[in-house]
C-alpha cells in the first residue's frame, strides 16, 4: 500500500481505531500488535488498547499473532482475532461469534457469508499453545486446518467479513469509490 493500513481512514477514523472501538464494545482486553512503522501507527491511534510490539515482524505474520497471544490474560476463555485490513465487520458478527453455546464452546468459530469464510475468527484458549508452536514458515491456517472437523461455522449477513484491503484498488472498493 505504501502507507500503514492501520492508519487508513474508515468511517471518520483510522482502521485500527475503528477496530479497537468495535472489539472493545464486546471484548476485553483489546490487544493491538504493532510491527513495521509501529511508532508512527501508535502515534496515530486515538483509542486505548493494550499495544504490544513485535520486534520480529519481518519474519512473517504468524510472529505478530504469536506476540499478541502472549499478551492474552490467563483468565481469557478464548480469542477473537482479526487483521487490521478487515475493518468492515459489523458488531452483530462479533456478537454472533462470541454468543454462548448450548454445549461446550467450540474450539473455533468462523463467520461465513454466502458460503465464503472470513474474519474475525474466534478460537478457544485451548488452541493458543498450538498457534505459539508454529514456526515463522507456518501459518495460522495450519492450526485451523488441523481442527477442520471442530470448526463451528456461523452464518452471518455481513459481507464485510470478506473485505480484505490488500492494495489501493481494494481500499477504493471498500470506500465505494472504485470505478466499475
Amino acid at each position: 500500500m505504501g502507507y500503514p493500513k492501520a492508519l487508513l481512514e474508515w468511517r471518520g477514523e483510522t482502521f485500527l481505531d475503528h477496530l479497537i472501538g468495535l472489539f472493545d464494545a464486546q471484548c476485553s482486553p483489546v490487544i493491538a500488535v504493532l510491527g513495521a512503522r509501529g511508532e508512527e501507527i501508535r502515534a496515530g491511534v486515538r483509542r486505548p488498547a493494550t499495544f504490544v510490539v513485535n520486534p520480529d515482524y519481518r519474519l512473517g505474520q504468524i510472529t505478530s499473532m504469536q506476540c499478541g497471544l502472549r499478551a492474552v490474560p490467563s483468565e481469557a476463555a478464548g480469542v477473537l482475532f482479526t487483521l487490521v485490513d478487515h475493518p468492515n465487520v459489523q458488531p452483530e458478527t462479533l456478537a454472533a461469534l462470541l454468543r454462548p453455546s448450548r454445549g461446550a464452546m467450540p474450539l473455533l468459530r468462523v463467520p461465513r457469508f454466502q458460503g465464503r469464510r472470513g474474519h474475525p475468527v474466534f478460537f478457544s484458549r485451548q488452541l493458543i499453545p498450538e498457534f505459539l508452536a508454529l514456526s515463522a514458515e507456518e501459518a495460522a491456517r495450519d492450526v485451523v486446518r488441523a481442527h477442520a472437523s471442530e470448526i463451528e461455522y456461523v452464518e452471518v449477513g455481513d459481507a464485510g467479513i470478506l473485505d480484505d484491503v490488500d492494495d489501493p484498488a481494494a481500499y477504493l472498493r471498500l470506500k465505494g469509490t472504485a470505478e466499475p
